[in-house]
């Protein structure tokens, strides 16, 4: 009799490929032995998991949920036994980390260079993802932590803050002056406005202080990256909100200028973000010390 847990493994295994005979090979079995724990499974579950199809077989309704969380759950457990291997030896493991775009340029890659150069044997696996699709990633086990835009409310997800940033809005030259008094929301509401996009958690803290204040914002422009913010502020299209710690140089080279206003948007923060009750491999624990200081 195959274990239980042997079982969801033929069956995600199965999931994956679409087929009996490619999940075999993966995993050193008979097609035969495969049909069997598959038929096993839904025999226990009383529920039909799989449809055969022309070029295989494919998940029922059934089958797909059934998926999403036992994929999750080996997801961990693979983890889990990865992190007992990489505490046998910090000279060999994998460090997996989410980040943004903006916080990767603007605030991880020194360090990465730094722990690289210190452990050059632990493997750099960096994942570009939304904030929301990192929290979704850790918890299914596919990375050990990220660097997240704050503030993140999930009860299942552990915060570190590293730094606070401070959000603020920008022009070009050609806004420099119309712009040169302290602007309320509302005459910040009535501008050209350039914003990154609705999904982003950065956007949803600025939007949602200011909706608080009764002032709703809607963008002429929304963009992906904060890179792109900033450059289509300077050649003049809009008015961006941006953060003024990754805009540094645009504001000291006086490509950009920093439009005042008479309320200020509360500082926030960004942080590592790890899974509650999962203790962190040996490479991430030492790459958390080493930012942290």
């Amino acid at each position: 009799m195959i274990a239980k847990l042997d079982l969801y493994k033929v069956f995600c295994e199965v999931a994956k490929n679409q087929s009996f005979s490619n999940a075999a090979k993966k995993l050193y079995m008979t097609q035969p032995a495969v049909s069997q724990a598959i038929m096993q499974l839904e025999g226990e579950l009383e529920v039909r998991l799989f449809t055969r199809t022309s070029r295989g077989v494919m998940l029922t309704n059934e089958g797909q949920l059934l998926y999403e969380y036992t994929n999750s759950a080996i997801n961990l457990i693979n983890a889990g036994e990865k992190k007992l291997q990489d505490a046998k030896s910090l000279m060999f493991g994998e460090l997996k980390i989410g980040v943004g775009d903006t916080i990767s340029r603007y605030f991880l890659l020194p360090y990465l260079e730094e722990f690289h150069n210190q452990s050059p044997n632990i493997k750099l696996k960096i994942m570009n993802r939304t904030t929301l699709e990192l929290c979704t990633m850790i918890k299914s086990g596919e990375i050990d932590m990220a660097l997240c835009n704050l503030p993140i409310k999930d009860p299942s997800i552990e915060i570190q803050k590293c730094m606070d940033v401070q959000d603020v809005f920008v022009c070009g030259e050609k806004y420099k002056e119309a712009l040169s008094k302290a602007l309320s929301f509302e005459e910040i509401a009535k501008l050209p406005l350039i914003l990154l996009d609705h999904k982003s958690n950065s956007r949803q803290f600025v939007e949602n202080f200011i909706l608080s204040k009764g002032v709703k914002l809607t963008p002429d422009i929304e963009l992906g990256s904060h890179d792109l913010l900033l450059d289509f502020a300077k050649i003049n299209l809009g008015v961006a909100c941006v953060v003024r710690e990754f805009s540094k140089k645009y504001l000291e080279n006086k490509v950009l200028y920093e439009v005042e206003t008479v309320e200020k948007i509360p500082q926030r923060s960004i942080g590592f973000c790890f899974l509650k009750g999962v203790s962190l491999s040996s490479a991430s624990a030492r790459f958390v010390e080493m930012v942290m200081g």
